[in-house]
């Protein structure tokens, strides 16, 4: 298989965790956010993803993925250990809900596109900017999805889950872009327990082949 990312891509960072806490290997394809005015929109990636977005997953017979969210779900059906949705349908449920807070809800608004429009064709300035991304990270975002979790080591119990797979990235984005969340104990509780586990270490942006 074969994962075509950026090692900044909060997405891709989703799809590197969950990869390794599965224990399964991909030949890693980096696809440049910035350069060549994005990788992500030349013809070659657009017949990946007419979306211009990474990641893209490529199975071994060809198949393409798209969609962090949808990827970490094959991989969690075709790789069931460790499980990063658990089987008891209420669990489940709160597990997706933090994951779609994050996909949905915090990173839409803070992701390369909408800033670069909001530097570009708005012509907003990097103060108004930086106050929009801290705005909408925070108030909210990060805020909502502490008051989501119990207060277990890892998001939801003593292992990861599809959750701690979306919330480590989105904490990733708010340490680049100086957006406070020191308060928020539960998070940092499970940041910490996140952070001890090699699987998230070796996903992490500056442990990639394409890290900057």
């Amino acid at each position: 298989m074969r994962l075509y990312g950026y090692f900044r891509s909060s997405a891709a960072y989703r799809v590197r965790i969950a990869l390794n806490l599965k224990g399964v290997a991909v030949e890693h394809v980096p696809v440049h956010l910035l350069k060549d005015g994005g990788q992500q929109k030349l013809p070659t990636h657009l017949l990946r993803n007419p979306q211009a977005l990474v990641p893209v997953l490529e199975l071994d017979d060809g198949t393409l993925l798209t969609q962090s969210l949808a990827i970490i779900e094959y991989l969690d059906a075709t790789f069931p250990c460790p499980h990063l949705i658990p089987e008891d349908p209420v669990l489940a449920a709160r597990v997706r809900a933090v994951a779609l807070a994050i996909s949905c809800e915090i990173h839409p608004l803070n992701n390369l596109r909408v800033l670069n429009y909001l530097k570009g064709q708005l012509c907003q300035p990097k103060e108004a900017v930086d106050a929009w991304i801290s705005h909408w990270m925070l108030n909210g975002g990060l805020e909502a999805v502490e008051a989501l979790l119990p207060g277990d080591e890892f998001c939801f119990g003593p292992a990861p889950t599809l959750a701690d797979c979306f919330l480590i990235p989105q904490l990733f984005n708010a340490k680049r872009f100086n957006v406070p969340y020191d308060g928020l104990a539960r998070i940092r509780r499970v940041e910490q327990s996140c952070e001890k586990l090699g699987a998230f270490v070796k996903a992490h942006p500056a442990h990639q082949p394409d890290a900057e």
